[in-house]
């Protein structure tokens, strides 16, 4: 596990408004959820939410796909995965090494 890669989800994930839109993403499922449902459900500006989306996807935490005029932002599940796995892997090693 690269931990830059780690680091640069975390840095997108440090962000309010980039936390509320992923957390918005991934309660959408596998299908995704349009661009223009995430900006009336979060009341974000249009050019905001772009740039925010752009940063998302840069660490690989969501996708863009479009189907005809309509552009959905669907997570990434597996790149999520990894970053979670990333702070459980070491969950109390040291107490357990400790303890031997």
């Amino acid at each position: 596990m690269d931990i830059e890669i780690i680091a640069k989800a975390f840095k997108e994930l440090g962000h309010v408004t980039r936390l509320a839109i992923f957390k918005r993403v991934v309660k959408s499922g596998t299908q995704g959820i349009a661009v223009g449902d995430i900006q009336e459900q979060l009341s974000i500006p249009g050019s905001t939410l772009s740039h925010h989306v752009s940063s998302l996807a840069a660490a690989g935490l969501i996708k863009q796909r479009r189907e005809g005029r309509t552009l959905y932002c669907v997570a990434q599940y597996p790149r999520l995965m990894e970053v979670l796995h990333f702070l459980q892997d070491e969950c109390c090693a040291d107490e357990c090494n400790t303890s031997k």
